[in-house]
Order: C-alpha cells, then sequence, then structure tokens
C-alpha cells in the first residue's frame, strides 16, 4: 500500500503500453462522442484538424484511467477517489494503431488539518503516443491515505 507519506514533489512514474484499436475509437464514439470525426473515415479525413478517423478525447482519458488503475493494481497504488482535475488538454489527436504510456509526476501534495487520516497529492499526468508526442495533459489531485499511527 502507498500512503500519503510515501509521495515526494519531483517524484516521476513512467508506465503503460495500450493499443489504441479502430474497434475500441468506434465502440466508445458511438456510445460517448458521436461526432463524425470520431465514426466515419471520410468525415474524418476531411476535418483538417484530424485527417484520418481518431479518438474522442474522452476515450483518450479513459485509456490513461485504465493505465494508471493497472500500474496501481502491480504496485500497491490505490487512490481513495479524486475531488477532480483542475486541467486537462487534448495536445494531439489520439489514432487506431497509436500505443499510449503514461508519465506521471507529483508536482504538490497537502494533509488537511480537519482530516488526519487523508491526504492530498497533486500529479500532472501526461500521456504519451509510441513516438514520445504528449498526446494528452492534466492535473489531477488523488485522496490517499495517511500512513497509520505506530503503537
Amino acid at each position: 500500500m502507498t500512503f500519503f507519506e510515501d509521495y515526494e514533489v519531483g517524484q516521476i512514474a513512467r508506465f503503460g503500453a495500450y493499443p489504441v484499436t479502430r474497434e475500441e475509437v468506434l465502440e466508445f464514439a458511438s456510445r460517448y462522442d458521436p461526432q463524425p470525426f470520431h465514426l466515419d473515415d471520410a468525415a474524418a479525413a476531411a476535418n483538417p484538424i484530424f485527417g484520418r478517423l481518431s479518438a474522442s478525447g474522452w476515450h483518450t482519458g479513459a485509456m490513461v484511467m485504465r493505465m494508471m488503475v493497472d500500474e496501481g493494481q502491480k504496485t500497491g497504488h490505490f487512490s481513495m477517489g479524486s475531488p477532480g482535475l483542475d486541467e486537462m488538454r487534448w495536445l494531439k489527436p489520439v489514432y487506431p494503431g497509436d500505443t499510449l504510456s503514461v508519465e506521471t509526476e507529483v508536482i504538490d501534495k497537502s494533509a488537511p488539518k480537519s482530516r488526519p487520516d487523508i491526504g492530498f497529492v497533486k500529479f500532472r499526468i501526461t500521456c504519451f503516443n509510441q513516438h514520445g508526442e504528449p498526446v494528452m495533459r492534466q492535473i489531477a489531485s488523488n485522496i490517499q491515505p495517511r500512513r497509520p499511527a505506530e503503537g
């Protein structure tokens, strides 16, 4: 189990290798973001930003979340939840055939006096494609358990 006290500002972790498939892009978009450039090759080709079928930014966020949970299961990092995001930016399109990975950097931490059992850890989370290009960046806070007092 990773506790609030185990995180240090500046700490970086890199992980993940999520293959983006055409089928998953179409399935996610048809359910949650049915814009033409996420669903139709011709519409995507005509779009001057994407040029071809691309994943929804929300789908990219979901893929990042999956990689983070998978990594947490391997490393013992389990968040107690999150009060939310301070920022989310989609920097480049994500395409079927891309393989995504994640880098997290601890950028701040705080412990509320009113809740000695928890702390807040703020992360800069960057998602990269297989070329090492950042495709999404977010600033997120996690609620982490404090290490129990001994004795």
